[in-house]
């Protein structure tokens, strides 16, 4: 069963790296971020970063997958915040940059840590997973800035639908296999993220009705000729 269920995590986890992949596709085609936030592609880049360090061999061994698919989560988000950048305005490329610059910083500081400190897999584990924990917990909950955009504007547009969906069923496998290995440092991340998951689902569901969507295509139409003049 747990062989069964990490398969089908990092599975999951594949699909929702990739599931920002439209909305980056409406970007692209209008030339304009619009009212789509970088908040959550800019923290999965931290989350990433995090989880490739906590399965290098010299602090948590035999876990090459944690490595492997929080590496192309790592190559993809980037790619994601890539975009976001070229088509923004300064204001919003200038709070990437800086957001991205104490990303860096943090990741240099907690290496020298732990490697100069924390002698042995266990310390470094212990460290580097309490440290996963609130960057998940962050990643998880990075969205509530879209949350607050859909209920005052009564408008799910800009909350992308399949990134909602696939956090919601990668927080509850993992939340799964963590109950069945008793893993905290799994559990709670993913038990929090499978709960925003779940009210961003609902949230989709209350204000589908209300969204204008007719407005999607002259919005995308009218940025693109914005960007041409």
């Amino acid at each position: 069963m747990l062989y069964i269920l990490n398969n089908a995590g990092n599975v999951i986890s594949f699909f929702l790296f990739l599931s920002p992949g439209p909305t980056i596709l409406k970007i692209v085609k209008a030339k304009s971020v619009m009212e789509f936030n970088s908040d959550p592609y800019v923290a999965t880049v931290l989350n990433c970063a995090v989880w490739i360090f906590y399965g290098m061999p010299f602090v948590h061994p035999d876990s090459l997958l944690v490595i492997t698919i929080n590496g192309f989560g790592l190559a993809i988000e980037l790619f994601y915040v890539s975009i976001f950048f070229i088509y923004s305005d300064w204001n919003k490329r200038r709070k990437i940059i800086i957001a991205l610059i104490i990303e860096a910083i943090f990741m240099a500081i907690l290496i020298f840590v732990t490697l100069t400190f924390l002698h042995g897999s266990k310390d470094r584990s212990m460290l580097i997973g309490i440290v996963a924990i609130v960057f998940n917990v962050i990643m998880y909950t990075a969205p509530l800035t879209v949350m607050k955009t859909v209920i005052t504007t009564k408008s799910v547009k800009y909350m992308p639908f399949y990134l909602s969906l696939s956090n919601f069923a990668n927080g509850i496998v993992w939340s799964a296999y963590a109950l069945l290995k008793f893993d905290p440092y799994i559990l709670i991340p993913n038990g929090l993220g499978s709960l925003s998951g779940l009210v961003q689902l609902i949230l989709f569901a209350a204000f589908y009705r209300t969204t204008n969507w007719n407005e999607d295509e002259k919005e995308v139409e009218l940025s693109a000729s914005k960007s041409d003049v």
